[in-house]
């Protein structure tokens, strides 16, 4: 008789992954160490080891009756996949060591340039883009993956792999060379269904009762075809007998039109995101819906009413629910614990990694009837009402501000006009160069910082420090012969969190450290009320800067939407209207810097494409606000001043109307991973205003010679005219050593200086 399969038991709560960077950044240290060696492959691997035994223990002695795991990786999950698929492109071959081989793509090396890396898709997390040539054959290397389960089942842990689904793997990858079109990708999903059902056959033989397949794309706008493509590989991997339960991974939004086809499919469970997208209408009465009522991306306490009438919804559609995060728990910090210097009322609203799994554990306990955490719900209700009445949440006079804004406050005079008066002010050379901003922030920089803030150094000590190593910044710049000099910015913790620590409304953590990428950490603020700035931020260190040179050093802002998409922000008031708010406070510093003196102000949005909306229809209002934001921002200064911008680490294409629409006189973008690419799309679209292009790639250690930049310059004139290209390189130099910079910016001014002979000679 043919074998029959028996359906996985389902399970009440969980999560949907974890942060992986350690409780106090031990990955992080880990890494960097064995990058620098300092340390050896198998210290690094038995740190690791340790990384994921410590979280899966923790996770399931929280009363989680599914365990995710997998969810652990050096330096990102996607290039995790690629490694487990076997799509390694061919200049990495040569690479034996397959940890090194896997650092060299995400990182590069001296001679090899890394994998294009970009945003995951409205978030701060940064993903390695994986390259699919026409001669990529798939292999499965499946052994870490099910040793680690194996492990994990026996120390007890009910283990729930997790894995990135085929479906979005490919949607997530680029084609390598101009012989395959990004389109046709998918079509290759016949290629990797095999593998991934002999992986899952694996797993259930290491003991996964279920394995997560992530799809976060089917959030997104998807084609029949595309769709047609998620029923045919689900079915094919549900049809499997010896498998475990598959449940599928929605999250950041309403998979709609999806969910039907992979239910239809045979699929045994979904999980769905209820935070940020609404509860199915679709008939669920044969899986397990797992439901993401726990906020996985921001920092607010659950509302455990709101949560538990989500909840009952779902109970009305499905054949079983399962209490869970709306996606993983990698885009918070891990726990709440160290912040002991927190004030105690705005610490009672937050809920970091660690407590929001107690959450999913408290409310499953009460849907359930088990009684569990039913003391933590409690204060959860009374936390979420004393902050929806707090005062210092709500503050009429900063609304009224709001009120007074006029559409002319949007509005510069014609950009034409702008370019003439600018040109005449500097008399810059045609393709002139610069930086974005930050220089490395050195080892007695950050002690300085260190000393400040643990009482060993005063305020002047540590002032008189930082104009030290501006002054050196900027004498650097002038011996390199860079044309628009910055100040450096040692005096910036982070592009951010500086700006949030001087402006009303925020509030900032010791330990809430969450991944942007690889070894990169950040300690994103908490944006909990109505935002205001008391006194000039940027002022006293730009207005020294420019003292000590005559050419022009550039004022250096953070604007109103990257502030808001790399903090945790409110979530009782439209997007838009706080980002009004940071717009007035950043407009108050640009008049500050232009009575001061200062001729170039540059406000940063490198997030501007990251907080685009994952469905077209949502996209227009979004982009609306956006761009009024910036140019409420910027629009307080002079004809004469110019307005800089910085985007980066995005697909470009898609706002290239916004990017026009910002008005900024000059806009520097990431453009050396993805080889210039997105300077075509910027021309099609009519875009007549300065443009500098990233012409080297700051986070590889590599440098780049004078010859390749020449290249990049050459290439970015074929879509940008002579007069309207500024060269630099792709991002802040603040994580590079000083080593790797001073002879990458030498190289980028010789090379602008090479091709600028090869202007003058055509004319």
């Amino acid at each position: 008789m043919p074998k029959t399969r028996t359906s996985p038991a389902p399970f009440t709560a969980t999560v949907l992954g974890y942060p992986r960077i350690g409780p106090r950044r031990e990955l992080k240290s880990a890494v960097e160490r064995y990058w620098s060696g300092k340390i050896d492959q198998a210290e690094l691997l038995s740190l690791a080891d340790s990384r994921r035994i410590a979280d899966r223990r923790s996770l399931t002695a929280a009363g989680l009756s599914s365990v995710p795991v997998h969810t652990f990786s050096f330096y990102d999950q996607v290039l995790d996949t690629a490694a487990l698929l076997g799509v390694v492109p061919d200049r990495y071959a040569g690479i034996a060591d397959p940890l090194d081989r896997y650092f060299a793509m995400a990182r590069g090396t001296a001679e090899l340039a890394p994998l294009e890396m970009t945003k995951w898709f409205d978030t701060n997390y940064h993903y390695l883009v994986p390259e699919i040539a026409d001669t990529t054959s798939f292999v499965l290397n499946a052994e870490d993956i099910v040793a680690e389960v194996t492990a994990a089942v026996a120390d007890g842990t009910p283990a729930r792999p997790v894995i990135l689904g085929p479906i979005s793997f490919l949607l997530l990858s680029k084609p390598a060379g101009s012989s395959v079109a990004p389109s046709t990708l998918l079509d290759r999903v016949d290629e990797l269904t095999p593998l991934y059902a002999r992986l899952l056959v694996q797993l259930a033989e290491a003991g996964a009762q279920w394995v997560q397949l992530d799809e976060p794309c089917l959030v997104q706008d998807r084609t029949t075809v595309e769709l047609d493509a998620v029923r045919h590989v689900y079915s094919a991997l549900a049809g499997a007998v010896d498998r475990p339960g598959i449940l599928v991974a929605t999250y950041f939004g309403d998979p709609g039109s999806a969910l039907p086809v992979l239910v239809d499919a045979g699929i045994d469970g979904v999980a769905v995101d209820l935070v940020y997208g609404p509860v199915p209408t679709a008939d669920l009465s044969g899986v397990l819906v797992v439901a993401g009522v726990v906020d996985g991306r921001n920092i607010w306490r659950t509302d455990p009413d709101r949560a538990q009438d989500l909840l009952r919804q779902v109970q009305q559609v499905c054949g079983a629910v399962a209490v869970s995060t709306s996606c993983s728990l990698l885009h918070v910090p891990y726990s709440l614990a160290p912040e002991t210097g927190m004030d105690a009322q705005l610490k009672s609203w937050l809920a970091f990694a660690e407590e929001k799994v107690g959450e999913v554990a408290a409310l499953a306990g009460e849907l359930f009837g088990t009684g569990v955490g039913a003391e933590l719900l409690m204060a959860s209700r009374a936390a979420v009402q004393d902050r929806r009445i707090a005062e210092r949440v709500h503050r009429p006079w900063v609304q009224a501000q709001l009120q007074g804004i006029r559409p002319e406050s949007l509005r510069r005079p014609d950009a034409t006009l702008r370019r003439s008066l600018q040109a005449a002010r500097y008399a810059l050379p045609a393709l002139p160069t610069t930086t974005i901003g930050s220089f490395p922030q050195t080892p007695q920089v950050r002690k300085a910082r260190a000393d400040l803030v643990a009482g060993r150094i005063d305020k002047a000590g540590y002032e008189s420090q930082m104009r030290a190593e501006i002054a050196a910044v900027i004498a650097l710049q002038e011996d390199i012969g860079l044309d628009v000099l910055v100040h450096g910015e040692p005096e910036r913790n982070d592009m951010v969190q500086y700006f949030a620590e001087q402006l009303d409304g925020f509030a900032t953590t010791v330990n809430g450290w969450v991944q942007s990428y690889g070894s990169r950490c950040v300690r994103p603020p908490i944006l909990f009320g109505d935002v205001s700035r008391p006194q000039p931020m940027t002022l006293s260190w730009s207005r020294y800067a420019q003292t000590l040179t005559a050419k022009p050093v550039k004022g250096m802002l953070t604007g109103p939407v990257t502030i808001l998409a790399w903090s945790f922000v409110r979530d009782d008031q439209p997007l838009g209207e706080t980002g009004r708010q940071v717009a007035l406070a950043i407009r108050a510093e640009t008049v500050d810097l232009e009575r001061a003196g200062i001729g170039i102000i540059q406000v940063d949005e490198p997030a501007l494409r990251e907080l685009l909306p994952l469905r077209q229809a949502d996209r227009a209002h979004y982009l609306q606000w956006a761009v009024d934001a910036f140019r409420l921002a910027t629009s307080g200064v002079g004809v004469t001043t110019a307005v800089h911008t910085h985007l980066c680490y995005s697909e470009f294409g898609e706002i290239v109307g916004a990017i026009n629409d910002l008005d900024a006189d000059v806009t520097s973008v990431e453009a050396a991973r993805s080889h210039l690419e997105f300077l075509h799309d910027l021309a099609g679209a009519g875009y007549r205003r300065g443009i500098g292009p990233g012409v080297y790639d700051i986070h590889s250690p590599r440098v780049p010679g004078t010859e390749e930049i020449a290249d990049a310059l050459r290439l970015a004139l074929k879509a940008v005219p002579a007069e309207h290209l500024w060269i630099n390189p792709d991002c802040g130099l603040k994580t590079r050593r000083p080593e790797e910079v001073e002879p990458a910016l030498r190289n980028m001014v010789a090379a602008a200086q090479i091709v600028r002979e090869t202007l003058t000679a055509r004319r």
